[in-house]
């Protein structure tokens, strides 16, 4: 069983996976109006992930006996300056996040909520992955500078990424 506290914190995660999933999808549409649709497939995906992350706290709240309560969504920006400063603007949304998660885990740990911590821990991982990958992208954008071809390479390459649902091969 959830106390209060975790319930709560559990649904304001729930609320800014998301947020997260609204934010990139309009990443997504941002990129696709500047032509860049490996770059908006990329954000797609991570749409994608989000959705997925979400409804993972969403069962855990049920199976531990809490109710889920969803909040209102915050309208994300509407476009960025370059590239760059999108996948910046990424990455340090992925490191809110994965500061948000740590949060949960001392509040599990406080509670000595063993099936919570344990839950939390596929999220501290998958955070560590979420921040490299954006940050790998940041940094191939700065080495690109405003040179057009490895835009439309960066592009081409980006188009390629897929999605795997958590638990599957490809994760």
């Amino acid at each position: 069983m959830l106390s209060k506290e975790m319930e709560e914190a559990l649904n304001k995660q729930i609320n800014a996976e998301l947020y997260s999933a609204y934010l990139y999808l309009a990443m997504a549409a941002y990129f696709e109006s500047i032509n860049l649709s490996g770059f908006a497939n990329w954000m797609t995906i991570q749409t994608q992930e989000e959705l997925t992350h979400a409804k993972k706290f969403y069962d855990f709240v049920y199976e531990r006996g809490g109710r889920v309560v969803l909040g209102a969504i915050d309208a994300p920006p509407k476009s960025w300056d370059s590239p760059l400063a999108a996948f910046e603007g990424a990455y340090e949304h992925e490191c809110k996040v994965s500061a948000m998660i740590n949060d949960l885990v001392n509040l599990a740990l406080k509670e000595k909520d063993h099936a919570t911590n344990n839950f939390l821990q596929w999220f501290v991982s998958e955070q560590v992955e979420e921040e490299a990958s954006a940050d790998a992208v940041v940094q191939k954008l700065k080495l690109i500078g405003d040179h057009g071809n490895g835009i439309f390479m960066l592009d081409r390459e980006l188009g390629q990424r897929v999605f795997h649902a958590p638990g599957t091969a490809g994760e």
